[in-house]
This record gives structure tokens, sequence and C-alpha cells, in this order.
């Protein structure tokens, strides 16, 4: 069983850390936030928890409140194979909706497909814009050196399809008749193609992880493939509906 809670103690914001660290191997100063600001954050009132599995910390989440009612989720990091990443979005939502908060954001790499399929259709969030290179050149061993892009997700916590999420209805959007692929993915390599339809698919590659790696040069061709179609179009005024077959985004004209 999954226990979750609010951290406040110098202590247990150390294993926040430390997990963290596990997770993404940061290199000395590279760390996205510090036990001081988390303690911070908590004492401010913020949201800072921890999950719990017996005494072992499994999974911790760090936010801080914006504007317009939002709850901005700094980083979330988990286990993983046990569903906590969800448990923890489903405390996340609770909390925010107690305080009488209406959304929640945050950024995630749109290369990666498991990240995109769990925000988009077991949440329920929308990507609500493009964000090149938002944290600049990463040197985490996840990252491997590649340009920090990033989508800004939204999650309206009362959206009558987010209650459904909660239920643990994943989200699936029905393709319309006449849906076109923008970017294909083909022998493993982004393929653009058509644009001009009312609804259009946006793939992502297999495993960018891996590609980092392995094959740094179709690492960078995704990124900037992506960029330049999913970026292009939220930057024109089209909306990402959902994510289909845990390969591409659905992106319609408004």
């Amino acid at each position: 069983m999954i226990a979750i809670r609010e951290l406040h103690e110098i202590a247990d914001l150390e294993e926040v850390l430390a997990l963290f660290g596990a997770i993404w191997q940061f290199k000395p100063g590279g760390e996205p936030i510090s036990v001081e600001l988390m303690r911070a954050f908590a004492h401010a009132g913020n949201y800072v928890s921890g999950a719990y599995d017996g005494d072992k910390l499994v999974g911790a989440s760090v936010g801080f409140r914006g504007g317009d009612s939002t709850l901005h989720s700094h980083v979330t990091g988990a286990t993983t194979g046990r569903g906590i990443g969800f448990e923890l979005k489903m405390h996340q939502r609770r909390w925010a909706l107690d305080r009488g908060l209406e959304r929640i954001s945050w950024t995630y790499d749109p290369l990666v497909r498991r990240n995109a399929h769990f925000n988009l259709a077991k949440l329920g969030a929308r990507p609500r814009e493009y964000l090149p290179g938002f944290y600049g050149v990463m040197q985490d061993a996840i990252n491997q050196g590649d340009e920090a892009d990033r989508v800004l997700a939204v999650w309206d916590l009362s959206a009558p399809h987010v209650e459904a999420a909660a239920r643990r209805e994943p989200y699936r959007r029905e393709l319309p008749p006449g849906t076109a692929v923008a970017l294909a993915d083909e022998g493993g390599r982004p393929a653009p193609g058509a644009t001009d339809a009312e609804t259009v698919l946006v793939a992502v590659p297999a495993d960018i992880e891996g590609l980092r790696g392995l094959d740094p040069g179709t690492a960078k061709a995704w990124r900037h493939a992506v960029r330049d179609m999913l970026g292009g179009m939220l930057a024109e005024g089209r909306k990402v509906t959902g994510f289909h077959d845990k390969t591409y985004y659905i992106v319609e004209k408004a």
C-alpha cells in the first residue's frame, strides 16, 4: 500500500533530493531543486509531498502556486511500474481542489512517448504552449546534452474528461475521417507529411532516451522536426486534443 503525505522536515526533504538524484543522475550543481528551497516552499504553503511504501520513499512531487488559480508542478519523480506517478498526481489534484485552485500546470519533454501518453491519455492534461530550449542544454544522465524543449501542459481539474481520468477512465480521442499524418516515424526517422487537414497526427520517436546515446544525429533530427511541426501548430493556435496509439499527438484546428 502506497501512502502519500506532505513533507516539511529537513530529513524528509533530503530523502526527496536523493530520490530525484537516483532517478535523473544529475551532475553536481544540476539539481532542479534544493533542500532549502523545498523547505521554503513547504513553509510558505506550497506543495511538497512524498509517496511511501512502508518507510521507503518511492516518489515525490514539488510544486508552487502560480497566478490565475494555478499550481505549477515543478518536479515529480517516482520509481516505475506501480502506478506511483498516477497516485501522486491524484493527491496533487485533491490538494489543489481543497485550496480552491482550478488547474495544475507542468512542463515535460514532448519527445518522450510514455510521458505524453501519461499526461494526455491517463490524466487528461492538454499541451498549451511549446517552449524551445526552456532549460537550456541539460547534462543529466537521461537528457544527455539534448536541447531542453518542453511543452507546458495544463490540467483543468474539474473538466469532465479529467474527472473521468481520476476515476481511472483514460481519455481516448476518436480520430475523425480525413485525419492526416503531419509527421510520421519512417524507419526510426521523422518524415513530414500533410498538414492541411482539420485533424493531423504528429509522431514522436519510440525511444528518444536511447537515441540520445546511440544515435545523437537522429535524436537531434526528431527534436527539430517535432519543434517545427508541433511547436509551429501550437503557435498558430491549433490545439492538441489527445495522444493516439501511444505514438501520435492529435492536433486539431481551432
